[in-house]
C-alpha cells in the first residue's frame, strides 16, 4: 500500500515521456523500475515488455503487470490511471488547441520538428531495449530476421512472433 504514491508518480513522469509511443520511455522505465527502485530484474522487465509487444491490444498495457507485481491488484489499478491519464488529458487539450490554430504559420514547423524527435526517442528505446535483450547469436539472429521480414514484406506480425517462439524453443531444447 505504500508503495502506491510511488508508483503513481513513476507513471504519471512516464506517460508524459511517450512522444512516439512507448518504447520512447523504455529507456527511463528501465531506469526507474530496474535501477532506482529495484521493482524488476532488467530480464523480468524485457519479458513483461515483449509480451506486451506481442500481446493483442495497446502495447503499454503491461505497465499494469509491474504495478500488480510492486503492489497488487490496486498497484495494477494506480499503474493504469497514473500512466493513462495525463496524456489522455494533455491529448485533449492539445488535440482541441492543435485544430484551433489550423491556419497559424508555425504550425507546421513546430510538426515538422515534433517527427523527427519522435522517431529519435523511438529508436534510442530500441537501442536500451536490445542492450539487454540480445544476449545471445539466436536472439540476434531472430531480431535481423525479423527486421528484414518487416521491410521487405507485409507479412502479419502474428506469425514473426510464433515463428521466433519456435525458433526459441527448439533453440533452448539444444
Amino acid at each position: 500500500m505504500t508503495r502506491i504514491p510511488t508508483l503513481m508518480m513513476v507513471f504519471a513522469y512516464l506517460s508524459l515521456l511517450t512522444f512516439g509511443g512507448g518504447m520512447a520511455a523504455y529507456p527511463e522505465l528501465e531506469t526507474l523500475t530496474v535501477d532506482v527502485y529495484h521493482w524488476l530484474t532488467q530480464p523480468e522487465l524485457i519479458h513483461l515488455y515483449s509480451v506486451g509487444q506481442t500481446a493483442p491490444g495497446p502495447n503499454m498495457m503491461m505497465v499494469t503487470a509491474i504495478g500488480e507485481r510492486v503492489a497488487g491488484a490496486l498497484g495494477a489499478l494506480a499503474v493504469l490511471v497514473a500512466f493513462l491519464g495525463p496524456t489522455a488529458v494533455i491529448t485533449l487539450v492539445i488535440g482541441r488547441l492543435w485544430r484551433r490554430l489550423e491556419g497559424w504559420p508555425w504550425r507546421d514547423a513546430i510538426q515538422r520538428g515534433l517527427e523527427p524527435v519522435s522517431v529519435g526517442l523511438v529508436i534510442g528505446g530500441c537501442i536500451s531495449l536490445a542492450r539487454g535483450a540480445l544476449t545471445g547469436w539466436v536472439a540476434i539472429a531472430i531480431a535481423i530476421a525479423v527486421f528484414a521480414v518487416v521491410l521487405r514484406t507485409r507479412i502479419n506480425p502474428t506469425l514473426l512472433v510464433l515463428g521466433a517462439a519456435v525458433v526459441g524453443l527448439i533453440a533452448s531444447v539444444r
